[in-house]
């Protein structure tokens, strides 16, 4: 398991779908469900997508944007358009609204069959938990991605597959709208002159990546750095600075911070668990050992760290 894909463990598309929206000018929706992850993508046509407290971003056919939430954001034909904005939640993806279909502007036929309409498919992500903050954490709030790469053949398959009304489209759109958001952030943080998290460039040093795959793979083994350095074939001195130069930390901070990740998260997701039953599970020994980590690292001890989470 890389750092990415574990990252996205928690980030699935599961009904919080707008399908897609067919719109003929002037329109104004208004996302308002607070989703942290909002993927935007349009088929045909072309509108601007304006968050709250940031400038509007134009969008063309081909064109991914990514918003970050809670804040909510529209989409619209102008800036400043005289259209009255239409609200949608999750209520938006219910059968009583039209199911994966929401069109403004109802029209017979196929989509294509529209001269001038701007055809949008949404995605909204609910990312809960620790592991799903720290990907949050390394993005910006509004970002856009041009049709460029891999996920234009991801498009295609959306806009063929919005085309049509079959068995099991909410679970096909929604597999297609996780395989778009993975593809557009690969392309977001490859871009020239782009600022990606440190571990997204680390993963692909012959070395460094090979570390944090094992720590990945698993992080409750008793890893030290001597035991990373003959994994990966290079001295231990060797991997400690390579390590803490491309990832920025040393190799034992940075799977303590991790393991503290997934401790926080077996805290949330499951109630009836002990802490040393947790402990154990993310590599240490006994309860306290693991309490002062929690704390270190945290700023809190896990039972009050739980408390919290689970009021």
């Amino acid at each position: 398991m890389d750092v990415f894909g574990d990252l996205f463990r928690g980030v699935r598309a599961q009904g919080s779908l707008f399908g897609s929206t067919t719109l003929t000018a002037p329109w104004s929706l208004r996302f308002v469900d607070g989703a942290p992850l909002t993927l935007c993508t349009v088929l045909d046509g072309a509108g601007w997508i304006v968050p709250d407290g940031h400038p509007p971003e134009h969008v063309a056919t081909g064109d991914t944007v990514i918003v970050r939430g809670p804040a909510p954001f529209s989409f619209v034909d102008e800036v400043g358009t005289t259209a009255e904005p239409i609200e949608c939640g999750e209520e938006c993806a219910t059968p009583d609204q039209g199911g994966t279909r929401h069109r403004l502007g109802w029209h017979d036929g196929p989509f294509d069959a529209v001269a001038g309409a701007t055809t949008l498919v949404t995605g909204a992500y609910p990312v809960r938990g620790e592991i799903g903050r720290r990907l949050l954490d390394a993005l910006p709030d509004v970002l856009r991605i041009a049709p460029d790469g891999s996920a234009d053949a991801v498009r295609d398959l959306l806009a063929a597959e919005v085309a049509v009304d079959a068995p099991g489209q909410q679970v096909v759109l929604d597999r297609l709208l996780d395989w778009m958001l993975v593809c557009s952030l690969r392309e977001w943080f490859d871009r020239p002159g782009g600022e990606p998290p440190a571990w997204w460039a680390a993963q692909r040093d012959p070395v460094v990546g090979d570390a944090l795959r094992l720590l990945h793979d698993d992080p409750a083994a008793p890893w030290t750095v001597s035991s990373l350095a003959g994994r990966t074939g290079v001295s231990r001195a060797t991997l400690a600075k390579r390590f803490a130069d491309l990832v920025g930390e040393p190799p034992l901070t940075y799977l303590t911070r991790w393991r503290m990740t997934l401790a926080a998260d077996l805290m949330t997701e499951r109630e009836g668990s002990t802490l040393a039953e947790i402990a154990r599970e993310v590599g240490y020994s006994d309860a306290f050992g693991f309490s002062a980590a929690f704390k270190r690292v945290r700023g809190v001890n896990p039972v009050e760290f739980r408390r919290g989470a689970t009021a």
